[in-house]
């Protein structure tokens, strides 16, 4: 069974993070996670890490992750910003990143009251995003040499009361 944990960079299995984020995010462009950290100095540090965990004999697996950094938007809202979005190849189509994003859009809507989300979204992901109620804007953009466009999706509006 897989479980989400929201986890700091001192946990154990930050490093399986990183090991994961580099093998299906970075090494296929030819970078390392140090030209990532360059690439945004800081924003490790700043973010929030979410894992999706397996029971192994060895002890807990790290079979996906995702990060979620938050900042303001230009009317001084605080939104976030989901990032290094991955999933072990081996076990992409079980709903491992879908699992991923309703922890973190749980964390970013209810615990820190974000008034929105949105993500860099690779072309070949934004049917995941789509599936899930995200939006996108129609100007693509390169980023990491690969065609992406930015995805978003707003807090969900408070049920009204009679």
């Amino acid at each position: 069974m897989v479980r989400i944990r929201h986890i700091t960079r001192d946990d154990p299995l930050y490093e399986q993070e990183v090991a994961l984020r580099t093998a299906v995010l970075l090494t296929p462009i030819g970078y390392t996670f140090e030209d990532y950290l360059k690439l945004a100095p800081g924003r490790e540090e700043q973010c929030e890490h979410f894992v999706a965990v397996i029971d192994h004999p060895s002890g807990e697996r790290v079979v996906g992750t995702a990060t979620l950094f938050i900042s303001d938007d230009d009317n001084g809202e605080k939104i976030g910003k989901v990032q290094q979005v991955c999933v072990d190849p081996q076990r992409q189509g079980e709903g491992i990143g879908r699992k991923l994003m309703i922890a973190i859009e749980a964390r970013g809507f209810g615990e820190l009251a974000l008034s929105s989300l949105y993500c860099h979204a690779q072309l070949e992901a934004m049917p995941f995003y789509g599936r899930l109620g995200w939006s996108s804007d129609d100007k693509v953009f390169l980023e990491a040499g690969i065609e992406h466009k930015k995805m978003f999706i707003a807090a969900p509006k408070p049920a009204e009361t009679e």
